[in-house]
């Protein structure tokens, strides 16, 4: 008869040790950031992990090569969709990784400080910096991402993890490209997730009934932004019931169980 209580004491610590989790990935609120922030901005700066291709061109071609990585031949089994190098043709430009302290290493110039810069201010820099000091005429200087993307996940048709040749792309755009929400997103508490100029991440909470929104700063993605659409009320209620449901289940099979071992153990 003594086993008999320790018998309950187990069942009840396995029942307790057991509960629902809530369906939503990010439950806490980490660094939310007020729209005052410096990430809430409509323009993407780079930032550390960025790649880049970087060309500087001019009306003599020759004074514009020493400025520029050499390119490279693609294996025969290379195609264009082939995201590092970036093809053009039967060549391959070469990239420029944005180090963890915010640097380029550039052609004749040396390490330029990008992070925080958007594109067009880093393309302002090498050209003041190549003309006149390099060359009498003023270059052109094209900058374009090459792993511009976007993850949009939860309450959506098609969650992943999106590239955007473009380079540009707004809140609507990104919920259509992942096939909208699903009846049971969330529609005012959608949270953004941003990497700032310093590396570390931000959120912010959007509302998509505002109609306003199409103002907000944050319409505009930047490189990396991650959206999450959390499910609504119904949805956790039904993934906790079914979670929970699976467990009355256990609990019954161990309560039987339990008390036919014990009817056995009193009839002895």
């Amino acid at each position: 008869m003594k086993t008999i209580p320790v018998i309950l004491v187990s069942i009840c610590l396995l029942l307790s040790c057991s509960s629902s989790k809530n369906i939503a990935y990010f439950q806490y609120s980490g660094n939310r950031a007020a729209f005052s922030d410096s990430s809430a901005t409509s323009e993407t700066k780079l930032k550390a992990g960025d790649l880049l291709i970087i060309t500087v061109n001019s009306t003599s071609p020759e004074v514009a090569v020493p400025f520029n990585l050499p390119t490279v031949p693609l294996p025969a089994s290379s195609s264009s969709t082939t995201a590092n190098p970036v093809a053009t043709g039967t060549i391959a430009l070469q990239n420029y990784l944005i180090d963890k302290d915010g640097t380029i290493t550039f052609p004749v110039l040396g390490k330029i400080n990008a992070a925080g810069m958007t594109k067009l201010q880093l393309a302002d820099y090498i050209k003041n910096k190549i003309c006149p000091h390099y060359i009498k005429e003023m270059p052109i200087v094209n900058i374009r991402y090459t792993n511009y993307k976007i993850s949009v996940l939860g309450e959506v048709n098609k969650p992943g993890i999106y590239t955007i040749d473009n380079e540009k792309i707004n809140l609507l755009e990104a919920i259509a490209l992942a096939g909208d929400l699903t009846i049971f997103g969330i529609r005012d508490n959608i949270l953004l997730i941003r990497d700032n100029d310093k590396g570390q991440r931000v959120t912010f909470e959007i509302d998509l009934r505002d109609r306003n929104i199409v103002n907000s700063p944050l319409y505009y993605l930047h490189q990396n932004d991650i959206l999450y659409i959390q499910p609504n009320k119904p949805k956790a209620r039904s993934a906790s019931f079914n979670t929970g449901e699976s467990m009355t289940l256990s609990a019954v099979g161990i309560l039987i169980s339990v008390a036919s071992l014990v009817t056995l153990l009193v009839k002895k």
